[in-house]
Protein backbone atom coordinates (compact mmCIF):
# COMPACT_ATOMS: atom_id res chain seq x y z
CA UNK A 1 0.00 0.00 0.00
CA UNK A 2 0.76 3.16 -1.16
CA UNK A 3 0.91 6.88 0.56
CA UNK A 4 -0.93 9.75 -1.07
CA UNK A 5 1.85 13.18 -1.33
CA UNK A 6 -0.15 16.42 -1.20
CA UNK A 7 2.17 19.46 -2.22
CA UNK A 8 1.50 23.50 -1.39
CA UNK A 9 3.68 24.85 -4.08
CA UNK A 10 4.74 28.60 -3.35
CA UNK A 11 6.77 30.16 -5.16
CA UNK A 12 9.50 30.57 -2.52
CA UNK A 13 8.60 27.38 -0.25
CA UNK A 14 7.07 24.23 -1.37
CA UNK A 15 4.91 22.50 1.77
CA UNK A 16 4.96 18.69 1.11
CA UNK A 17 2.24 16.22 3.69
CA UNK A 18 2.28 12.62 3.32
CA UNK A 19 -1.24 10.15 4.16
CA UNK A 20 -0.25 6.87 5.99
CA UNK A 21 0.20 4.16 4.09
CA UNK A 22 -3.46 3.08 4.79
CA UNK A 23 -4.53 6.50 2.69
CA UNK A 24 -6.28 7.10 6.48
CA UNK A 25 -4.40 10.43 7.94
CA UNK A 26 -2.19 13.02 6.55
CA UNK A 27 0.93 14.53 8.17
CA UNK A 28 3.20 17.62 7.75
CA UNK A 29 6.18 16.12 6.13
CA UNK A 30 8.69 18.68 5.09
CA UNK A 31 9.47 22.45 3.36
CA UNK A 32 11.36 22.72 0.02
CA UNK A 33 13.30 25.96 -0.42
CA UNK A 34 12.68 26.83 -3.74
CA UNK A 35 16.05 27.35 -5.62
CA UNK A 36 14.90 26.54 -9.07
CA UNK A 37 11.52 24.54 -9.58
CA UNK A 38 13.28 21.59 -11.61
CA UNK A 39 14.96 20.81 -8.66
CA UNK A 40 12.19 21.48 -6.10
CA UNK A 41 10.30 19.07 -8.80
CA UNK A 42 13.62 16.62 -8.52
CA UNK A 43 12.87 16.77 -4.24
CA UNK A 44 9.65 15.65 -4.65
CA UNK A 45 10.41 12.86 -7.04
CA UNK A 46 12.96 11.58 -4.52
CA UNK A 47 10.19 12.04 -1.74
CA UNK A 48 7.77 9.57 -4.25
CA UNK A 49 10.52 6.98 -4.24
CA UNK A 50 11.34 7.12 -0.54
CA UNK A 51 7.82 7.00 0.71
CA UNK A 52 6.34 4.76 -1.96
CA UNK A 53 3.98 7.43 -2.68
CA UNK A 54 1.10 6.20 -5.57
CA UNK A 55 -0.13 9.61 -6.16
CA UNK A 56 0.31 13.34 -5.75
CA UNK A 57 -2.04 16.10 -5.75
CA UNK A 58 -0.83 19.72 -6.10
CA UNK A 59 -3.04 22.54 -4.63
CA UNK A 60 -4.09 24.73 -7.23
CA UNK A 61 -5.61 28.01 -6.10
CA UNK A 62 -8.76 29.25 -7.68
CA UNK A 63 -9.99 32.75 -7.70
CA UNK A 64 -13.24 32.80 -5.01
CA UNK A 65 -15.41 32.23 -8.10
CA UNK A 66 -13.72 28.85 -9.23
CA UNK A 67 -11.72 30.76 -12.19
CA UNK A 68 -8.27 30.77 -12.90
CA UNK A 69 -5.61 33.07 -11.29
CA UNK A 70 -2.03 33.76 -12.07
CA UNK A 71 -0.43 31.58 -9.29
CA UNK A 72 -2.96 28.50 -10.36
CA UNK A 73 -1.17 29.05 -14.04
CA UNK A 74 2.45 28.89 -12.36
CA UNK A 75 1.08 25.65 -10.61
CA UNK A 76 0.23 24.27 -13.75
CA UNK A 77 3.33 24.85 -15.31
CA UNK A 78 5.02 22.88 -12.06
CA UNK A 79 2.78 20.15 -11.86
CA UNK A 80 3.63 19.51 -15.37
CA UNK A 81 6.97 18.98 -14.06
CA UNK A 82 6.30 16.58 -11.23
CA UNK A 83 4.51 14.55 -13.93
CA UNK A 84 7.42 14.31 -16.19
CA UNK A 85 9.45 12.81 -13.44
CA UNK A 86 7.30 10.31 -11.18
CA UNK A 87 5.36 7.24 -12.28
CA UNK A 88 2.41 8.11 -10.18
CA UNK A 89 -0.83 10.43 -11.40
CA UNK A 90 -0.01 13.68 -10.46
CA UNK A 91 -3.81 15.27 -9.76
CA UNK A 92 -4.59 19.77 -9.27
CA UNK A 93 -6.61 20.07 -6.49
CA UNK A 94 -8.90 23.06 -5.37
CA UNK A 95 -6.76 24.32 -2.44
CA UNK A 96 -9.03 27.53 -1.42
CA UNK A 97 -9.48 27.84 1.90
CA UNK A 98 -6.14 25.81 2.89
CA UNK A 99 -3.22 28.42 3.95
CA UNK A 100 -6.88 30.40 5.74
CA UNK A 101 -7.37 26.98 7.80
CA UNK A 102 -3.38 26.59 8.76
CA UNK A 103 -3.00 30.32 9.84
CA UNK A 104 -6.03 29.85 11.56
CA UNK A 105 -4.76 26.81 13.53
CA UNK A 106 -1.21 28.57 14.02
CA UNK A 107 -3.36 31.39 15.43
CA UNK A 108 -5.25 29.55 18.19
CA UNK A 109 -1.94 27.99 19.20
CA UNK A 110 -0.39 31.32 19.56
CA UNK A 111 2.54 30.92 16.98
CA UNK A 112 4.62 34.06 16.92
CA UNK A 113 4.99 35.18 12.76
CA UNK A 114 8.57 34.55 12.76
CA UNK A 115 7.66 31.05 13.44
CA UNK A 116 5.48 30.72 11.10
CA UNK A 117 7.47 30.57 8.15
CA UNK A 118 9.13 26.80 9.15
CA UNK A 119 5.29 25.60 9.28
CA UNK A 120 2.69 27.15 7.45
CA UNK A 121 3.58 25.46 3.84
CA UNK A 122 3.70 21.97 4.93
CA UNK A 123 0.83 22.56 7.41
CA UNK A 124 -1.19 24.14 4.58
CA UNK A 125 -0.14 20.82 2.34
CA UNK A 126 -1.85 18.58 5.54
CA UNK A 127 -5.25 20.33 5.01
CA UNK A 128 -5.33 20.26 1.10
CA UNK A 129 -4.63 16.35 1.76
CA UNK A 130 -6.93 15.31 4.38
CA UNK A 131 -9.29 17.08 2.36
CA UNK A 132 -8.57 14.68 -0.23
CA UNK A 133 -8.52 11.70 1.73
CA UNK A 134 -11.88 12.95 3.04
CA UNK A 135 -13.53 12.81 -0.43
CA UNK A 136 -12.19 9.37 -1.11
CA UNK A 137 -14.27 8.28 1.98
Amino acid sequence: MGRIMAVDYGERRIGIALSDPLKITAQPYDVIEVISEKKAANRIAEIVKEKEVEEVIIGLPLSSTGGDTKIGEKVKVFAELVKRRVNVPVKLVDERMTTRGAVRVLDEFGVKREKRKKIIDKLAATYLLEGYLESLR
